[in-house]
Protein backbone atom coordinates (compact mmCIF):
# COMPACT_ATOMS: atom_id res chain seq x y z
CA UNK A 1 0.00 0.00 0.00
CA UNK A 2 1.12 3.69 -0.47
CA UNK A 3 1.81 5.99 1.93
CA UNK A 4 2.00 8.99 -0.55
CA UNK A 5 -1.45 11.00 -1.81
CA UNK A 6 -2.25 9.44 -5.32
CA UNK A 7 -2.09 10.97 -8.64
CA UNK A 8 -5.90 10.31 -9.70
CA UNK A 9 -7.06 12.11 -6.73
CA UNK A 10 -7.55 15.78 -6.15
CA UNK A 11 -7.67 16.84 -2.44
CA UNK A 12 -9.43 19.61 -0.94
CA UNK A 13 -7.85 22.48 0.64
CA UNK A 14 -5.03 20.90 2.21
CA UNK A 15 -7.15 20.23 5.39
CA UNK A 16 -9.97 22.41 6.80
CA UNK A 17 -8.47 22.62 10.09
CA UNK A 18 -5.89 24.68 8.95
CA UNK A 19 -7.25 27.80 8.28
CA UNK A 20 -5.46 30.92 6.73
CA UNK A 21 -4.64 32.55 10.22
CA UNK A 22 -3.61 28.69 11.17
CA UNK A 23 -6.62 27.96 13.30
CA UNK A 24 -9.43 25.71 12.53
CA UNK A 25 -12.47 26.74 10.14
CA UNK A 26 -15.03 26.57 13.12
CA UNK A 27 -18.16 27.09 10.36
CA UNK A 28 -17.07 23.87 8.59
CA UNK A 29 -16.78 22.06 11.89
CA UNK A 30 -19.87 22.92 13.18
CA UNK A 31 -21.71 22.04 10.25
CA UNK A 32 -20.02 18.94 10.11
CA UNK A 33 -20.67 18.33 14.06
CA UNK A 34 -24.25 19.19 13.18
CA UNK A 35 -24.55 16.25 10.12
CA UNK A 36 -23.15 13.70 12.53
CA UNK A 37 -26.01 14.87 14.82
CA UNK A 38 -28.74 14.70 12.49
CA UNK A 39 -27.69 11.19 11.67
CA UNK A 40 -27.60 9.91 15.15
CA UNK A 41 -30.85 11.84 15.63
CA UNK A 42 -32.36 9.77 13.18
CA UNK A 43 -31.51 6.31 13.52
CA UNK A 44 -30.60 5.76 17.59
CA UNK A 45 -33.88 6.88 18.72
CA UNK A 46 -35.45 3.99 17.26
CA UNK A 47 -33.12 1.63 18.67
CA UNK A 48 -33.66 3.01 22.07
CA UNK A 49 -37.49 3.77 22.10
CA UNK A 50 -39.32 3.68 18.33
CA UNK A 51 -38.49 0.05 18.00
CA UNK A 52 -38.84 -1.50 21.87
CA UNK A 53 -42.40 0.61 21.72
CA UNK A 54 -43.38 -0.90 17.95
CA UNK A 55 -41.96 -4.52 18.39
CA UNK A 56 -43.88 -4.80 21.40
CA UNK A 57 -47.08 -3.53 20.26
CA UNK A 58 -47.14 -5.88 17.36
CA UNK A 59 -45.83 -8.68 18.59
CA UNK A 60 -45.89 -8.19 23.08
CA UNK A 61 -45.53 -11.88 23.61
CA UNK A 62 -42.31 -12.76 21.83
CA UNK A 63 -41.31 -9.23 22.25
CA UNK A 64 -37.23 -9.90 23.47
CA UNK A 65 -37.02 -12.66 20.84
CA UNK A 66 -38.91 -10.51 18.15
CA UNK A 67 -36.59 -7.47 18.98
CA UNK A 68 -33.47 -9.52 18.77
CA UNK A 69 -33.98 -10.94 15.28
CA UNK A 70 -34.97 -7.09 13.86
CA UNK A 71 -31.32 -6.13 15.57
CA UNK A 72 -29.58 -8.83 14.76
CA UNK A 73 -30.40 -9.36 10.71
CA UNK A 74 -30.29 -5.39 10.66
CA UNK A 75 -27.08 -4.87 11.76
CA UNK A 76 -25.97 -7.76 9.50
CA UNK A 77 -26.88 -5.03 6.83
CA UNK A 78 -24.90 -2.09 8.75
CA UNK A 79 -21.90 -4.56 9.04
CA UNK A 80 -21.90 -4.92 4.86
CA UNK A 81 -22.67 -1.76 4.62
CA UNK A 82 -20.45 0.64 5.94
CA UNK A 83 -17.26 -0.81 4.48
CA UNK A 84 -18.98 -1.95 1.09
CA UNK A 85 -19.93 2.31 0.65
CA UNK A 86 -16.99 3.55 1.94
CA UNK A 87 -14.80 1.58 -0.70
CA UNK A 88 -17.55 3.10 -3.06
CA UNK A 89 -17.10 6.33 -1.61
CA UNK A 90 -13.28 6.24 -1.85
CA UNK A 91 -13.33 5.65 -5.98
CA UNK A 92 -16.82 7.63 -6.77
CA UNK A 93 -16.02 10.12 -10.10
CA UNK A 94 -19.35 12.52 -9.35
CA UNK A 95 -18.79 15.90 -10.46
CA UNK A 96 -19.85 16.59 -7.60
CA UNK A 97 -17.27 14.95 -5.43
CA UNK A 98 -16.22 11.93 -3.72
CA UNK A 99 -18.39 12.22 -0.37
CA UNK A 100 -21.38 14.48 -1.12
CA UNK A 101 -23.34 12.11 -3.52
CA UNK A 102 -23.15 9.44 -0.22
CA UNK A 103 -24.18 12.24 2.30
CA UNK A 104 -27.23 13.05 0.89
CA UNK A 105 -28.32 9.46 -0.50
CA UNK A 106 -27.96 7.80 2.84
CA UNK A 107 -29.91 10.33 4.27
CA UNK A 108 -33.08 10.13 2.11
CA UNK A 109 -32.57 6.38 1.94
CA UNK A 110 -32.57 5.97 5.95
CA UNK A 111 -35.69 8.40 5.83
CA UNK A 112 -37.31 5.56 3.18
CA UNK A 113 -36.48 2.76 5.45
CA UNK A 114 -37.59 4.72 8.80
CA UNK A 115 -41.33 5.33 7.02
CA UNK A 116 -41.82 1.17 6.43
CA UNK A 117 -40.89 1.02 10.01
CA UNK A 118 -43.77 3.65 11.22
CA UNK A 119 -46.36 2.11 8.55
CA UNK A 120 -45.52 -1.72 9.42
CA UNK A 121 -48.03 -4.00 10.26
CA UNK A 122 -46.23 -7.01 10.95
CA UNK A 123 -42.24 -7.79 12.31
CA UNK A 124 -41.18 -8.94 8.96
CA UNK A 125 -42.29 -5.46 7.72
CA UNK A 126 -40.48 -3.99 10.46
CA UNK A 127 -37.59 -6.00 9.60
CA UNK A 128 -37.49 -4.67 6.02
CA UNK A 129 -37.77 -0.85 7.05
CA UNK A 130 -34.92 -1.34 9.76
CA UNK A 131 -32.48 -3.51 7.49
CA UNK A 132 -33.05 -0.49 4.52
CA UNK A 133 -31.89 2.01 7.27
CA UNK A 134 -29.08 0.67 8.48
CA UNK A 135 -27.78 0.18 4.89
CA UNK A 136 -28.23 3.43 3.90
CA UNK A 137 -27.39 5.47 7.04
CA UNK A 138 -24.07 3.53 7.42
CA UNK A 139 -23.85 4.45 3.80
CA UNK A 140 -23.93 8.69 5.11
CA UNK A 141 -21.91 6.88 8.09
CA UNK A 142 -19.07 6.16 5.54
CA UNK A 143 -18.80 9.69 4.01
CA UNK A 144 -18.44 10.94 7.63
CA UNK A 145 -16.16 9.04 8.90
CA UNK A 146 -13.68 9.94 5.92
CA UNK A 147 -14.79 13.63 5.79
CA UNK A 148 -12.15 13.39 9.43
CA UNK A 149 -9.51 12.23 7.64
CA UNK A 150 -9.90 14.06 4.31
CA UNK A 151 -10.41 17.18 5.99
CA UNK A 152 -8.83 17.55 9.15
CA UNK A 153 -5.49 17.95 9.84
CA UNK A 154 -3.69 15.44 12.33
CA UNK A 155 -2.95 17.55 15.29
CA UNK A 156 -6.50 18.82 15.65
CA UNK A 157 -8.24 15.39 14.89
CA UNK A 158 -8.22 14.52 18.82
CA UNK A 159 -10.50 18.24 19.77
CA UNK A 160 -12.78 17.50 16.53
CA UNK A 161 -13.13 13.60 17.15
CA UNK A 162 -14.62 14.77 20.39
CA UNK A 163 -16.66 17.66 18.85
CA UNK A 164 -18.12 14.90 16.65
CA UNK A 165 -18.25 12.44 19.87
CA UNK A 166 -20.91 15.33 21.56
CA UNK A 167 -22.56 15.16 18.41
CA UNK A 168 -23.69 11.54 19.12
CA UNK A 169 -25.67 12.18 22.64
CA UNK A 170 -26.81 15.57 21.47
CA UNK A 171 -28.72 13.60 18.83
CA UNK A 172 -29.73 10.65 21.00
CA UNK A 173 -31.23 13.63 23.32
CA UNK A 174 -32.88 15.55 20.63
CA UNK A 175 -34.22 12.31 19.29
CA UNK A 176 -35.74 10.73 21.95
CA UNK A 177 -37.25 14.24 22.95
CA UNK A 178 -38.98 14.30 19.56
CA UNK A 179 -39.83 10.98 20.09
CA UNK A 180 -41.83 11.37 23.70
CA UNK A 181 -42.92 14.32 22.05
CA UNK A 182 -44.78 12.43 19.18
CA UNK A 183 -45.10 9.49 20.56
CA UNK A 184 -48.96 9.17 20.14
CA UNK A 185 -47.85 9.81 16.41
CA UNK A 186 -45.93 6.97 15.07
CA UNK A 187 -44.70 8.37 12.14
CA UNK A 188 -43.90 11.62 12.94
CA UNK A 189 -42.07 9.93 16.07
CA UNK A 190 -39.45 8.36 13.27
CA UNK A 191 -39.66 10.58 10.17
CA UNK A 192 -39.33 13.77 12.11
CA UNK A 193 -35.72 13.34 12.96
CA UNK A 194 -35.15 11.55 9.45
CA UNK A 195 -36.06 14.86 8.20
CA UNK A 196 -33.51 16.55 10.07
CA UNK A 197 -30.89 14.43 9.12
CA UNK A 198 -31.63 15.07 5.83
CA UNK A 199 -31.72 18.77 5.99
CA UNK A 200 -28.11 18.72 8.18
CA UNK A 201 -26.72 16.44 5.12
CA UNK A 202 -27.19 18.81 2.64
CA UNK A 203 -26.23 21.74 4.89
CA UNK A 204 -22.85 19.73 4.73
CA UNK A 205 -22.72 19.37 1.41
CA UNK A 206 -23.27 23.13 0.63
CA UNK A 207 -20.15 23.68 2.68
CA UNK A 208 -17.80 20.72 2.42
CA UNK A 209 -14.58 21.01 -0.21
CA UNK A 210 -14.65 17.82 -1.05
CA UNK A 211 -11.94 15.65 -3.02
CA UNK A 212 -12.65 14.70 -6.63
CA UNK A 213 -11.46 11.83 -8.53
CA UNK A 214 -10.42 11.51 -12.43
CA UNK A 215 -12.78 8.73 -14.21
CA UNK A 216 -9.48 7.83 -16.41
CA UNK A 217 -7.58 7.33 -13.28
CA UNK A 218 -9.98 4.97 -11.02
CA UNK A 219 -8.94 2.09 -9.62
CA UNK A 220 -10.31 -1.52 -11.18
CA UNK A 221 -12.87 -2.73 -8.65
CA UNK A 222 -13.19 -6.90 -9.12
CA UNK A 223 -14.10 -9.40 -6.62
CA UNK A 224 -10.75 -9.38 -4.88
CA UNK A 225 -11.23 -5.65 -4.57
CA UNK A 226 -14.72 -6.12 -3.08
CA UNK A 227 -13.79 -8.71 -0.56
CA UNK A 228 -10.76 -6.47 0.78
CA UNK A 229 -13.19 -4.02 1.06
CA UNK A 230 -13.68 -5.54 4.65
CA UNK A 231 -10.47 -6.87 5.96
CA UNK A 232 -7.01 -5.19 7.12
CA UNK A 233 -4.72 -7.91 7.75
CA UNK A 234 -4.02 -7.51 11.65
CA UNK A 235 -0.86 -8.98 11.13
CA UNK A 236 0.48 -6.57 8.91
CA UNK A 237 -0.84 -3.84 10.45
CA UNK A 238 -1.37 -5.36 14.11
CA UNK A 239 -1.55 -1.53 15.15
CA UNK A 240 -4.95 -1.03 13.34
CA UNK A 241 -5.82 -4.84 14.43
CA UNK A 242 -5.70 -4.28 18.32
CA UNK A 243 -7.90 -1.01 18.29
CA UNK A 244 -10.66 -2.60 16.08
CA UNK A 245 -10.07 -5.44 18.90
CA UNK A 246 -10.75 -2.77 21.45
CA UNK A 247 -13.81 -1.01 19.50
CA UNK A 248 -15.36 -4.00 18.88
CA UNK A 249 -15.57 -5.25 22.29
CA UNK A 250 -16.55 -1.78 24.11
CA UNK A 251 -19.31 -1.43 21.54
CA UNK A 252 -20.07 -5.57 22.68
CA UNK A 253 -20.57 -3.77 26.17
CA UNK A 254 -22.62 -0.64 24.86
CA UNK A 255 -24.88 -2.44 22.38
CA UNK A 256 -26.74 -4.62 25.32
CA UNK A 257 -27.64 -1.29 27.49
CA UNK A 258 -28.32 0.62 23.58
CA UNK A 259 -30.92 -2.28 22.87
CA UNK A 260 -32.47 -3.63 26.53
CA UNK A 261 -32.50 -0.49 28.22
CA UNK A 262 -36.29 -0.47 27.31
CA UNK A 263 -37.32 -4.56 28.08
CA UNK A 264 -34.53 -3.68 31.16
CA UNK A 265 -36.73 -1.05 32.48
CA UNK A 266 -39.75 -3.24 32.12
CA UNK A 267 -39.14 -6.48 33.60
CA UNK A 268 -36.10 -5.93 36.19
CA UNK A 269 -37.30 -2.40 37.78
CA UNK A 270 -41.23 -2.83 36.61
CA UNK A 271 -41.80 0.44 34.71
CA UNK A 272 -45.07 0.51 32.34
CA UNK A 273 -44.89 0.50 28.75
CA UNK A 274 -45.88 4.45 28.75
CA UNK A 275 -43.69 5.22 31.19
CA UNK A 276 -40.59 4.00 29.20
CA UNK A 277 -40.27 6.94 26.64
CA UNK A 278 -39.99 9.60 29.29
CA UNK A 279 -37.60 7.15 31.42
CA UNK A 280 -35.23 6.81 28.21
CA UNK A 281 -35.17 10.58 27.59
CA UNK A 282 -34.11 11.10 31.38
CA UNK A 283 -31.43 8.19 31.23
CA UNK A 284 -30.62 9.86 27.71
CA UNK A 285 -30.17 13.00 28.94
CA UNK A 286 -28.03 12.13 32.20
CA UNK A 287 -25.60 9.97 30.22
CA UNK A 288 -25.66 12.91 27.29
CA UNK A 289 -24.61 15.55 30.01
CA UNK A 290 -21.46 13.46 30.95
CA UNK A 291 -20.25 12.54 27.55
CA UNK A 292 -20.38 16.28 26.30
CA UNK A 293 -18.27 17.31 29.14
CA UNK A 294 -16.05 14.37 28.88
CA UNK A 295 -15.93 14.30 25.13
CA UNK A 296 -14.10 17.60 24.97
CA UNK A 297 -11.94 17.42 27.76
CA UNK A 298 -10.30 14.21 26.98
CA UNK A 299 -10.10 15.71 23.18
CA UNK A 300 -8.34 18.65 24.08
CA UNK A 301 -5.99 17.37 26.49
CA UNK A 302 -5.33 13.73 24.39
CA UNK A 303 -4.15 17.00 21.52
CA UNK A 304 -2.21 18.68 24.17
CA UNK A 305 -0.05 15.72 25.58
CA UNK A 306 0.10 14.26 22.45
CA UNK A 307 -1.21 10.81 23.93
CA UNK A 308 -3.78 8.87 23.36
CA UNK A 309 -3.97 5.38 24.23
CA UNK A 310 -3.73 6.14 27.96
CA UNK A 311 -7.25 8.09 27.80
CA UNK A 312 -9.12 4.79 25.88
CA UNK A 313 -7.96 2.56 28.34
CA UNK A 314 -9.10 4.43 31.01
CA UNK A 315 -12.80 5.19 29.25
CA UNK A 316 -13.03 2.00 29.00
CA UNK A 317 -12.40 1.03 32.63
CA UNK A 318 -15.05 3.74 33.21
CA UNK A 319 -17.61 2.11 30.73
CA UNK A 320 -17.12 -0.89 32.75
CA UNK A 321 -17.96 0.38 35.67
CA UNK A 322 -21.50 1.91 34.70
CA UNK A 323 -22.27 -1.69 33.60
CA UNK A 324 -21.68 -3.05 36.68
CA UNK A 325 -23.65 -0.11 38.55
CA UNK A 326 -26.59 -0.69 36.04
CA UNK A 327 -26.70 -4.67 36.43
CA UNK A 328 -26.99 -4.43 40.42
CA UNK A 329 -28.86 -1.10 40.89
CA UNK A 330 -32.16 -1.50 43.34
CA UNK A 331 -34.02 1.24 41.91
CA UNK A 332 -34.08 3.86 38.44
CA UNK A 333 -32.43 6.63 40.67
CA UNK A 334 -29.23 4.55 40.88
CA UNK A 335 -29.88 3.35 36.79
CA UNK A 336 -29.64 6.82 36.24
CA UNK A 337 -26.60 7.02 38.28
CA UNK A 338 -25.08 4.12 35.92
CA UNK A 339 -26.25 5.57 32.77
CA UNK A 340 -24.14 9.22 33.88
CA UNK A 341 -21.05 7.23 34.77
CA UNK A 342 -21.30 5.35 31.24
CA UNK A 343 -21.39 8.66 29.38
CA UNK A 344 -18.07 9.67 31.53
CA UNK A 345 -16.34 6.71 29.83
CA UNK A 346 -18.08 6.86 26.51
CA UNK A 347 -17.78 10.44 25.92
CA UNK A 348 -13.74 9.92 26.82
CA UNK A 349 -13.31 6.89 24.50
CA UNK A 350 -15.68 8.27 21.33
CA UNK A 351 -13.48 11.82 21.67
CA UNK A 352 -10.05 9.76 21.74
CA UNK A 353 -10.71 6.15 20.27
CA UNK A 354 -11.60 7.92 16.34
CA UNK A 355 -8.73 9.92 16.27
CA UNK A 356 -6.46 7.09 17.54
CA UNK A 357 -7.53 5.10 14.27
CA UNK A 358 -6.95 7.78 12.23
CA UNK A 359 -3.40 8.32 13.71
CA UNK A 360 -2.43 4.76 12.64
CA UNK A 361 -4.96 4.28 9.67
CA UNK A 362 -3.34 2.25 6.73
CA UNK A 363 -3.22 4.13 3.36
CA UNK A 364 -4.84 6.72 4.79
CA UNK A 365 -4.82 8.85 1.32
CA UNK A 366 -6.06 6.39 -0.92
CA UNK A 367 -8.81 4.35 0.82
CA UNK A 368 -9.44 6.31 4.22
CA UNK A 369 -13.08 5.79 3.30
CA UNK A 370 -12.75 1.96 2.75
CA UNK A 371 -10.70 1.77 5.84
CA UNK A 372 -12.28 3.64 8.29
CA UNK A 373 -15.52 1.93 6.98
CA UNK A 374 -13.89 -1.67 8.57
CA UNK A 375 -12.88 0.14 11.41
CA UNK A 376 -16.74 0.81 12.08
CA UNK A 377 -17.25 -2.78 11.65
CA UNK A 378 -16.56 -2.99 15.37
CA UNK A 379 -19.49 -0.67 16.03
CA UNK A 380 -21.69 -2.66 14.33
CA UNK A 381 -20.55 -6.36 14.36
CA UNK A 382 -21.51 -6.66 18.16
CA UNK A 383 -25.61 -5.37 17.01
CA UNK A 384 -25.65 -8.22 15.02
CA UNK A 385 -23.86 -10.79 17.43
CA UNK A 386 -24.69 -9.60 20.73
CA UNK A 387 -28.74 -10.22 20.58
CA UNK A 388 -27.83 -13.82 20.19
CA UNK A 389 -25.64 -14.03 23.21
CA UNK A 390 -28.00 -11.74 25.29
CA UNK A 391 -30.93 -14.04 24.34
CA UNK A 392 -28.71 -17.14 25.23
CA UNK A 393 -27.65 -15.04 28.65
CA UNK A 394 -31.11 -14.40 29.76
CA UNK A 395 -32.11 -17.68 28.90
CA UNK A 396 -29.50 -19.07 31.16
CA UNK A 397 -29.99 -16.68 33.93
CA UNK A 398 -34.16 -17.20 34.04
CA UNK A 399 -34.51 -13.79 32.70
CA UNK A 400 -32.56 -11.54 34.77
CA UNK A 401 -31.00 -8.62 33.14
CA UNK A 402 -28.23 -8.90 36.26
CA UNK A 403 -26.20 -11.40 34.34
CA UNK A 404 -26.22 -9.62 31.06
CA UNK A 405 -25.00 -6.58 32.11
CA UNK A 406 -22.04 -8.28 34.33
CA UNK A 407 -21.50 -10.14 31.09
CA UNK A 408 -21.07 -7.10 29.43
CA UNK A 409 -18.91 -5.58 31.49
CA UNK A 410 -16.47 -7.95 31.35
CA UNK A 411 -16.12 -7.49 27.67
CA UNK A 412 -15.70 -3.90 28.21
CA UNK A 413 -13.11 -4.42 30.30
CA UNK A 414 -11.17 -6.45 28.02
CA UNK A 415 -11.68 -3.87 25.57
CA UNK A 416 -9.52 -1.82 27.58
CA UNK A 417 -6.67 -3.82 27.66
CA UNK A 418 -6.96 -4.67 24.14
CA UNK A 419 -5.28 -0.96 22.91
CA UNK A 420 -2.31 -1.53 25.46
CA UNK A 421 -0.26 -3.31 22.58
CA UNK A 422 -0.68 -0.75 20.27
CA UNK A 423 2.69 0.64 19.10
CA UNK A 424 2.77 3.08 16.81
CA UNK A 425 0.65 5.59 18.99
CA UNK A 426 1.00 6.64 22.27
Amino acid sequence: MSNGQPKDVKPALPYVASARDGGIDWKFIAIYAVAYMGLWMALLPPVLVGLNMRVTALDPVHATESLSVVMGVGALFALFGNPFFGRLSDRTTSRFGMRRPWLVAGALGGMAGLAIVACAHSIPQILLGWCIAQLAYNAQLAALMAILSDQVSPQHRGMVSGIVGVSQPVGMVAGTCVVQAFSHLTVAMFLVPATVAVAAAICLVWVLPDRRLATAQRARYGWREFVTSFWINPLRFPDFGWIWSSRFLLFAGASVLLTYQGLYLIHQLGSSLTEVPHLIFLSTLAQSGAVVVFSGVGGRLSDAIGRRKIFVFGAALIYALALLVIAFAPSYMWFLVGMTISGAGLGMYLAVDLALATDVLPDREAHAGKNLGIFNIANVMPQSLMPAVASAVLAASGGTYKALFVMAAILVALGAWAVQPVRGAR
